[in-house]
């Protein structure tokens, strides 16, 4: 299934809110814009198509305008009838769109209807090279693929360019692509990691690789592995007095258990926007609502934002998508604009360090 970002971690609590928020939504005054809202509304998804339509629901029921809800299988040439349906409904366009399998057999037809769509998820490449050259029009609201690598090593190549680095990864395709990407980037710039390795994963401690590293000299280490093998790693490395400074990337984003993670360690990751200054007012009042501004929430939110703000100013006379295009949207998780390539024209990922119960932005340069 391709959807881009690593599943949520999922609060149930509001739930059954956010399902009556939404149909609160679409049954509301038809008037405004309408937006198709398309996102999961049963099976294993379900759980993050909720989010989805919480966050777009509050949005746009806040903004009177009108929600039509469509359901999104995800599965294999569902693209067609979500399409349909949406011509169907009279919407002027559409967010949502967890699945890619939705988008490859949707977009051709939105764009016979001059219908935008704006997706929270799906980050493929090859899909976006598609849309952009059959003239598809996608938005993407999520990053894409080689992002997250961008932002490693933008992060590693000003602070660690100096100190000997060493690179680590879990064997795994996108572990091994990850550090693949860093190494690359350190040796166009001219520099050499002392020390490189595939580690077993899963593993209840890695005291050799921690040693390892130590007899190569290493002070800094990139990580591509998931969350547990570095809590194990940083734990080791703590016992035996060897002082690592410890990089990963946006898969340290999820339950922190069986071990927990050592307060210090660094991501780049997704923030979780809730906590962010401009997402103040937005996570109140959906809390106010019963609703967590968790995963795909506010994301969904801002989408909702965009796709009624853009409409509302092509009313006047501009092609919507020219204004998906000339705007820059202030949302409760920042500034958004796009390319033209529809892709966001800011990395939206962070360097982010571990505090114990949360991942927030580094306290102070790193040293």
């Amino acid at each position: 299934m391709a959807r881009g970002s690593p599943p949520f971690m999922i609060n149930l609590r509001g739930i059954a809110a956010c399902l009556m928020l939404l149909g609160a939504a679409a049954q509301g005054h038809a008037a405004g814009v309408t937006i198709g809202v398309v996102a999961p509304q049963n099976g294993t998804l379900a759980l993050l198509g909720t989010q989805i339509a919480a966050g777009a629901g509050f949005e746009i029921q806040q903004s009177g305008n009108t929600l039509v809800a469509i359901n999104e299988t995800c599965e294999d040439n569902s693209g067609a009838a979500v399409a349909d349906a949406l011509v169907a409904a009279k919407v002027q366009v559409a967010i949502g769109f967890l699945c890619s399998e939705t988008l490859e057999g949707a977009l051709q037809k939105l764009k016979d209807a001059g219908i935008p769509a704006i997706t929270v998820s799906a980050r493929s490449r090859i899909l976006m090279e598609d849309a952009l050259k059959n003239g598809w029009p996608l938005f993407r609201l999520a990053p894409a693929d080689g992002t997250e690598a961008a932002k490693i090593n933008e992060v590693i190549l000003k602070d660690w360019a100096a100190d000997p680095i060493a690179l680590i990864e879990d064997g795994t395709i996108h572990g091994r692509e990850l550090t693949e990407a860093v190494r690359n980037a350190l040796e166009q710039n001219g520099l050499k990691p002392v020390f490189t390795d595939t580690y077993r994963p899963g593993q209840e401690q890695q005291i050799a690789l921690v040693r390892r590293l130590k007899r190569a000299g290493a002070t800094r280490v990139f990580i591509g592995g998931d969350r547990n093998d570095v809590a194990v790693i940083a734990r080791d490395a703590k016992a035996e007095n060897i002082p690592l400074s410890i990089l990963s990337g946006d898969a340290m984003r999820a339950a922190d258990q069986p071990l927990p993670l050592d307060t210090g360690v660094r991501a780049v990751a997704l923030p979780e926007y809730a906590v962010l200054p401009e997402a103040t007012a937005a996570a109140d009042a959906l809390r106010a609502k019963g609703i967590e501004p968790e995963g795909y929430v506010l994301p969904s939110l801002a989408a909702a934002l965009i796709a009624g703000q853009a409409a509302e100013a092509a009313a006047a006379g501009k092609p919507l998508q020219e204004m998906l295009l000339a705007t820059t949207f202030q949302t409760p998780i920042g500034a958004i604009a796009f390319t033209a390539a529809h892709e966001l024209a800011q990395n939206p990922y962070r360097l982010l360090e571990w505090r114990g119960n949360g991942f927030f932005p580094p306290a102070a340069p790193t040293q």
